[in-house]
């Protein structure tokens, strides 16, 4: 596999045994499990390795980054201790190096030859992991058929960035110990991407020019080691079409609601050079109205969250949520694009927690470090816009508006006929010039100039 990806690879020696008590490990293991050795020894005669994980510093489309591969045929990519001494080394390697990590996972989970001895790597992994995290390197990961296990829960879904190979079965339960009566599409990429859990299926044949997309979208401020203050602010999109100042609020909602009027989907085509998307929240949901991912704007990495002009939902708040802070801990300025009449309101929405992700977005926008920069392309519907836009950056298009709530829900809580809808979007303050003369926005882009 690391041949189909990587242009170059420098394997680095296997680090030491590490520390274990009451002296060297038995030649069947720490349980001393009758066989094991042997079945070691023949692995590693069967692949030429000694281990199921090797790593070692490589260029993807040439790209620099620390390289991580299991070998499945050394016994299923099982973890071990000596596994969990290659895996960490991996992780440090990239930090001592301020490189991206780039893991293809194949694995069966922990090696049961090896008791909770194996099962603990997993805690030694998710602190190399946390370490990373911390010093704002990315972590991108390939699994293959299969990943399963603590390999998927750790290495594989602990990645910033999850691709996966078509038909790859995926999944923390493995085939042997999953109910007889499960559904086995949940447990392939694909049934994964779409609750959410990986980010793209991608053919093996363009995987290499994929992995080398994302790392040079994801460098971000790591790559010179630049503070978060010192990141520049996404440039503002130009507006897609030029329209006069609305004379009443009415006629601002009118504009916006405009079937015609340009979406997030040209907005973002336009702005950016090319672009990567993120799916799913991490927490078995996804949002099509709302699109998440990064990109590049001529030469400078940006993030995006961009409403499509529906409801959104508690999965494309988590989504957003994800996005803005990944990119805070990278170092890329974020863009966001306000297109919604409001949040999500069914009883299904309610259940999946649409307060509690609405108050993770505000969060997640108000803790950035990085800039963020927002332009509202149509509705402004409520909090469930508000959670997404910059407090010091936010601009309109003409053809938007920004309100408390939505003109009718406002005429239903002060107990008006809907038919005084109207003339209750007239009194709101909700026009582009209004927003800005209350402060609420910096400018107006797409204005016509006024004839002579």
């Amino acid at each position: 596999m690391i041949a189909a990806v990587a242009d170059t690879f420098d394997e680095r020696p296997p680090p030491g045994d590490g520390h274990h008590p009451g002296g060297p490990p038995a030649p069947d293991g720490p349980l001393g499990w009758p066989g094991y050795g042997a079945a070691r020894a023949e692995a590693a005669r069967r692949t030429g390795e000694t281990e199921s994980v090797v790593h070692g510093t490589a260029s993807l489309d040439g790209r620099p980054c620390v390289l991580l591969a299991f070998e499945f045929g050394f016994l299923g990519g099982s973890l071990g201790r000596h596994t969990g001494d290659r895996l960490t080394a991996a992780y440090t390697l990239a930090r001592e190096l301020r490189l991206p990590l780039v893991s293809l996972v194949a694995t069966g989970g922990s090696r049961m030859q090896e008791g909770m001895v194996a099962l603990t790597q997993l805690q030694r992994v998710a602190r190399a992991a946390a370490e990373l995290r911390a010093a704002g390197l990315a972590h991108l990961a390939v699994v293959r058929d299969p990943t399963t296990g603590g390999g998927w829960a750790t290495v594989g879904a602990g990645a910033d960035v999850v691709l996966a190979l078509p038909g790859a079965q995926v999944g923390f339960a493995g085939s042997r110990v999953r109910p007889a009566d499960a559904d086995p599409y949940a447990y392939t990429a694909e049934g994964q991407s779409a609750a959410g859990q990986v980010d793209a299926v991608v053919e093996e044949e363009g995987l290499a020019s994929t992995l080398g997309r994302w790392l040079g979208v994801l460098k971000g401020g790591a790559e010179a080691g630049a503070p978060a203050s010192g990141v520049l602010p996404a440039p503002v999109p130009q507006a897609l079409s030029t329209t006069r100042l609305p004379a009443t609020g009415r006629e601002a909602v009118a504009r916006a609601r405009a079937p015609r009027r340009p979406r997030a989907q040209a907005y973002l085509d336009a702005y950016f050079t090319h672009r990567l998307p993120l799916n799913g929240d991490r927490s078995g949901g996804t949002d099509p109205g709302t699109l998440c991912g990064f990109g590049l704007h001529g030469e400078q990495p940006v993030a995006y969250v961009a409403q499509c002009g529906t409801a959104t939902r508690p999965a494309g708040y988590r989504t957003a949520a994800r996005v803005l802070r990944l990119a805070d801990r990278l170092g890329i300025p974020v863009l966001t694009l306000i297109d919604t009449p409001g949040a999500a309101n069914d009883a299904a929405a309610e259940r999946a927690g649409a307060g509690a992700a609405i108050a993770d977005t505000f969060a997640a926008v108000a803790g950035a470090r990085v800039p963020v920069t927002t332009l509202v392309i149509g509705e402004g519907g409520s909090g469930g816009a508000l959670a997404l836009a910059s407090p010091g950056r936010t601009y309109v298009t003409a053809d938007s508006y920004f309100s408390v709530i939505a003109p009718e829900s406002a005429a239903a809580i002060l107990k008006r006929p809907p038919a005084e809808a109207d003339e209750t979007a007239d009194r709101l303050g909700l026009r582009p010039q209004d927003l800005v003369a209350l402060g609420i926005a910096r400018g107006v882009v797409g204005e016509e100039p006024d004839g002579p």
